[in-house]
């Protein structure tokens, strides 16, 4: 899966430093720099990988998905064009707000499978403040139901999905809170960023299944059976 928060190295100040003589304190010091970036890199796709699976186990338990994370990798790219924006406004809610925070993003999710469906071609141009509703971030979830998504606030189906990404954004944000990491540091930013991504693809696993896609090996010998696929 696509990632959008690597850690930057400064590889390319070792030439100067060659020259200047230091270069045996210097690979010590890179190296170190290094193997604890490499740490936090595979701490941080370990947490990913267990909030993914444990939603994945939630969502299929209450029967919104099969036991297969369903994805595209047009819509996962696209998380790379959102989330600058997104993260800036969802940072701003993680005190007060801290489902909500992580929980939107799954309405993103969904909103791109919906126009992966529609028409990608129109629909992977639009701006990130497309999806605000008309009271911006806040009502954002609303307006992507409604006006997005065609489905009315009022309906068994909203309810359904509110009720899943609010359960999902709990699990999430409880997992974190777990992991009992320092507040306001840079890991706590970067596994936050990785649970909203997460959470994103969530929305997007929810909005394929609802549109009727599944997971199956291609057999060219098939007739079409009515059934959308994603081949893997």
């Amino acid at each position: 899966m696509k990632r959008f928060f690597y850690f930057c190295g400064r590889e390319g100040f070792l030439p100067a430093f060659r020259m200047m003589g230091r270069e045996p304190e210097t690979k010590i010091r890179l190296n170190t720099k290094m193997e604890k970036r490499m740490n936090e890199q595979a701490y941080l796709e370990r947490f990913e990988n267990k909030m993914q699976q444990d939603l994945l186990r939630l969502c299929t338990t209450y029967h919104m998905l099969d036991g297969v994370w369903l994805s595209s990798e047009d819509i996962n790219e696209h998380w790379l064009k959102l989330a600058p924006e997104y993260l800036a406004d969802a940072v701003g809610q993680v005190s007060e707000y801290p489902t909500v925070s992580v929980a939107w993003a799954a309405y993103l999710g969904l909103a791109m499978a919906y126009g992966w469906d529609m028409n990608w071609e129109v629909f992977s141009r639009a701006e990130y403040r497309f999806f605000y509703g008309s009271r911006g971030f806040d009502d954002m979830d609303e307006h992507i139901v409604r006006d997005i998504l065609g489905i009315s606030l009022d309906s068994e189906e909203a309810a359904a999905l509110e009720e899943m990404i609010r359960r999902c954004a709990q699990t999430a944000v409880d997992l974190i809170r777990r992991e009992q990491i320092e507040p306001q540091s840079p890991m706590a930013y970067y596994a936050f960023s990785r649970a909203c991504w997460v959470m994103y693809g969530v929305g997007a696993a929810l909005g394929l299944k609802k549109l009727g896609y599944k997971l199956e090996k291609l057999d060219l010998s098939d007739s079409n059976t009515g059934n959308k696929t994603l081949l893997n």
